[in-house]
């Protein structure tokens, strides 16, 4: 039998593969929605300093601790992925997530919190996180950055979709009770849709595909040869800059709009939602640019709007609220595009059949940012005065970004291309 063509008994959802493969991607999305919640901290913190007395920094702990716990289990959990497959991953990852969630609706101080919601939670979502975009790229080799890019969306969008239903939870059954509930909806959401996340055979291609399957199935290097790789180091320094700048500025979006452009705070609030559909749209597009361009290409074409978007706010006058509006609208439309080029490239440069593996451990980059990146801007913010002054290192790195992409985020071999 040849390996890349479908079996008779292949189906999905009961549909021949080439069709039925495309209800992975909502179902995907779904998956990655429930993740996401993770970004609607601040909607917990206000009603939790108020319930137990916190301070404002105590209350950023759990968010910051889920951060960096998600950031550190990605890259083991993807060494675990191909063992126990990624069905039973998925389940491990849901139930984990809620059992955070649940935990820290029982908590009466904030080190409850910051163990249920940070390290509980946090790791869960870094079990979880790898797996639909492991399953969308090996059922999509034909089609990888757009169906990586499709199925993050969830992630991006989360805080759209799920802020507001935690507010509305919260203004009705108070803060403590609203964690309890999401914890239960996402073990049952995530646990249901775990039993699809299932991989195709081995190198199976679309059958509309099989005559270019060379040119999708790509033979190129194990995990450890990728740590020799001068592309790999070029693609983990270029997301690190991608997601340092990136959460930098959505740490302070809403502070930098009431501040130094001087608008309601209730506009800035809303503003945050508007630039999470930016932040969501980047994601499928950026995963489309890869499928047809050089990852480089696309990544100095992120660096680029970064860099018009620091000019932006080095400028900004008190008043000038559409000048806001578009840089942090490029700001958040550039992180959310790091989030899909960085897992399109690791496809285009590396093997993907070592796919789980490679991305996890380019995904430490993410971690390094995320952590780096809460904490910088508000540091330099109160050393120096202003926000304003946060801008400049993001653009210097955006310039440091594009020359490193010039010259290190391409292959170390030639393509493989297969001749008419």
């Amino acid at each position: 039998m040849n390996i890349s063509t479908p079996t008779s008994d292949l189906t999905l959802f009961g549909l021949p593969p080439e069709r039925g493969r495309w209800f992975l991607l909502p179902l995907g999305m779904l998956v990655l929605l429930c993740l996401g919640t993770v970004y609607s901290w601040s909607i917990f913190r206000k009603p939790l300093e108020a319930e137990l007395s916190l301070t404002a920094t105590e209350s950023l702990l759990p968010y910051m601790i889920a951060l960096l716990c998600y950031a550190i289990t990605m890259p083991i959990a993807g060494f675990y992925m191909t063992r126990m497959g990624t069905r039973l991953m998925t389940a491990i990852g849901g139930v984990i997530v809620g059992v955070g969630y649940i935990l820290s609706s029982f908590a009466n101080n904030i080190g409850v919190i910051v163990v249920g919601y940070g390290v509980i939670a946090g790791i869960g979502v870094g079990i979880t996180y790898g797996v639909p975009m492991a399953v969308s790229a090996r059922w999509f080799p034909d089609k990888k950055g757009l169906a990586v890019g499709l199925t993050i969306v969830g992630f991006g969008l989360s805080p759209f979709v799920t802020a507001p239903l935690a507010k509305f939870l919260i203004d009705r059954y108070q803060v403590r009770p609203t964690l309890l509930i999401l914890g239960v909806l996402f073990t049952v959401v995530i646990l249901g849709i775990s039993t699809t996340m299932k991989l195709p055979p081995s190198c199976w291609v679309p059958s509309h595909n099989n005559k270019n399957k060379a040119s999708i199935v790509t033979p190129l290097s194990y995990p450890d040869k990728m740590l020799k790789s001068p592309s790999f180091y070029g693609l983990w320094i270029c997301y690190t800059i991608g997601t340092f700048v990136g959460l930098s500025a959505i740490g302070i979006s809403s502070p930098v709009g009431e501040e130094i452009i001087a608008i309601d705070p209730g506009l800035a609030a809303t503003s945050v939602s508007i630039f999470a559909l930016f932040n969501g749209a980047s994601r499928p597009l950026f995963g489309w640019l890869c499928d047809r361009l050089q990852p480089r290409y696309v990544a100095i074409a992120s660096y680029t709007l970064i860099l018009i978007a620091c000019i932006l706010m080095v400028n900004a006058r008190e008043g000038q609220v559409a000048t806001y509006m578009v840089a942090f609208c490029l700001f958040w439309f550039s992180l959310g595009g790091w989030l899909a080029l960085a897992p399109t490239a690791t496809l285009r440069l590396f093997n993907p059949d070592d796919y789980a593996q490679n991305y996890g451990i380019v995904f430490t980059a993410y971690g390094v940012g995320a952590l780096l990146g809460t904490l910088v801007a508000g540091q330099l913010r109160d050393w120096l005065g202003s926000y304003v002054y946060a801008f400049y290192p993001m653009g210097g790195l955006a310039i440091v970004g594009i020359i490193l992409a010039t010259f290190m985020l391409k292959r170390d071999r030639p393509k493989d291309v297969v001749s008419e």
